[in-house]
């Protein structure tokens, strides 16, 4: 079985010993991480080789960057080839997604890696730029695919893909994360023949990945599903499980967002039809 996870742990500074503590029990073959807060020259390399994850990193002082780490068998040659950061096509000063090419069992896996645009409210220059991003994204993925047909595409999307992704539907309609646009061009990444792996188990309203800090939402389950594991045509057969581990938002001083785990069988699982 092949495992992949993404979180976002606002702040890998802060973070970098729950991170390793959730390695060690959760030995994934690779976890993406986003909004790192540190420049490449301050990333943790050493300690996460002593865990045992080689780091393709795409950092940023203060804000952003996102990082693929890789569980690597010593004295083995990398799994790992063809990275690239960011948008070739879009001119960005953030840092906010990470790809490359990852050698497994299954064949070839094209993993991209994305912190996607908060936009903090719409009709304001960062929603804007937000849909900008989106509409570039979707556009480099499209070229992507026919490249790579193994492709999964993960990270915070800071959208909610429809009413059931989000604690309170009706109250926060047309909000950030909850707008029209936004979630037109999440369909535009489905369209492109992309599946999100998490449906493929659950249905239902109250699964989330983000709670806020305040009014103690997380214990009252007053969170939004914005961290999302799609996968292509190719690989959704393989799709064996998609979680949310709770687990790390009970950490002391945790993100404010929790794992999502994806497992891949080298067998094609029975086939859905979400």
């Amino acid at each position: 079985m092949l495992q992949l996870a993404t979180w976002n742990v606002n702040s890998l500074g802060v973070r970098l010993p729950q991170v390793l503590d959730w390695l060690q029990a959760h030995p994934v073959d690779a976890l993406c991480l986003q909004e790192l807060k540190l420049s490449d020259d301050k990333f943790p390399h050493e300690a996460l080789q002593a865990a045992g994850y080689e780091a393709h990193v795409f950092g940023q002082k203060t804000y952003n960057g996102v990082a693929i780490l890789v569980r690597q068998t010593p004295g083995q040659p990398s799994l790992v080839s063809d990275v690239v950061k960011n948008l070739p096509d879009f001119a960005d000063e953030q840092s906010r997604v990470i790809t490359l090419t990852l050698s497994t069992a299954l064949g070839p896996i094209r993993l991209v890696n994305a912190y996607f645009v908060n936009g903090q409210a719409p009709d304001t220059d960062k929603f804007s730029y937000k849909m900008r991003w989106l509409a570039a994204l979707q556009q480099r993925l499209a070229t992507e695919l026919l490249q790579h047909p193994q492709l999964c595409l993960v990270g915070d999307f800071n959208i909610t893909a429809d009413d059931r992704d989000s604690w309170d539907p009706e109250g926060l309609r047309d909000t950030i994360h909850h707008t029209r646009a936004e979630r037109a061009a999440f369909q535009g990444l489905l369209d492109l023949g992309l599946h999100d792996a998490f449906r493929l188990f659950e249905d239902g309203p109250k699964h989330y990945s983000w709670w806020d800090y305040r009014e103690m939402a997380f214990r009252r389950n007053r969170g939004l599903r914005i961290d999302y594991t799609l996968v292509s045509q190719a690989l959704k057969a393989r799709v064996s499980a998609c979680t949310i581990d709770k687990g790390p938002r009970k950490n002391e001083r945790p993100s404010d967002h929790t794992p999502v785990v994806l497992s891949l069988t080298p067998a094609p699982a029975p086939e859905f039809s979400g």
